[in-house]
């Protein structure tokens, strides 16, 4: 951060992992978009976090760590309901109040657990990709291998080249073509388990 610093004239710590996250972001935001449209506009449904690269104090870290612990617990707890079938709500608060629990947990303490937590995430998912027969398995696949060759550029870090474009930064561009592959995963599985439940309904009703 000093070197970079120092290049920028302290105007701008991290201008790679800026501009890095601006794209991730906006790809977070096209992917909740379609999702919402493949939602209420393609399915018959009624049928029975922020860039403190630019400059960092105490405030924007506490923030950048706290929700990333809070996107991977819900990630968590989406995958246990996701990939377990819970369909029971009572069972969905069980399983949904200790991982909150736990993240609220380490949110108050400051701890931060998050390379702990996304290792998890992609074991998790992997397990569930390979013996899922999934239509878009692919993708899933595709975004646990890479996401795990990407998270080896935060655990082993480089100096930045040409002051810029460091190991961190590079793993905020990674996450931008991935983000988007994770999305498409997102709106095929909703389709998918839609069709799958109007089938159910049909075969019930004939």
């Amino acid at each position: 951060m000093v070197a970079m610093m120092r290049r920028a004239h302290g105007h701008c710590q991290d201008p790679a992992s800026v501009t890095f996250s601006v794209l991730s972001l906006a790809m977070y935001f096209n992917g909740w978009l379609s999702f919402f449209i493949t939602l209420y506009y393609k399915l018959p449904l009624k049928q029975d976090r922020t860039g403190f690269h630019t400059r960092d104090v105490d405030i924007t870290k506490r923030l950048d760590y706290s929700s990333g612990i809070a996107v991977l617990g819900f990630s968590l707890i989406v995958y246990i309901l996701r990939t377990f079938d819970v369909r029971v709500e009572a069972t969905r608060v069980m399983v949904s109040a200790p991982v909150l629990a736990l993240v609220t947990t380490h949110v108050l303490l400051e701890h931060d657990c998050v390379c702990a937590m996304g290792v998890a995430q992609l074991f998790l998912w992997a397990r569930w990709a390979a013996v899922s027969r999934h239509p878009s398995n692919w993708k899933l696949c595709v975004v646990v291998i890479a996401s795990g060759l990407a998270m080896l550029l935060e655990i082993y870090d480089f100096p930045p080249y040409g002051g810029y474009f460091d190991a961190h930064s590079i793993w905020h561009l990674a996450t931008v073509p991935l983000t988007i592959l994770w999305w498409s995963f997102i709106r095929d599985d909703a389709e998918f388990r839609t069709s799958s439940l109007l089938k159910k309904s049909k075969k019930k009703t004939k």
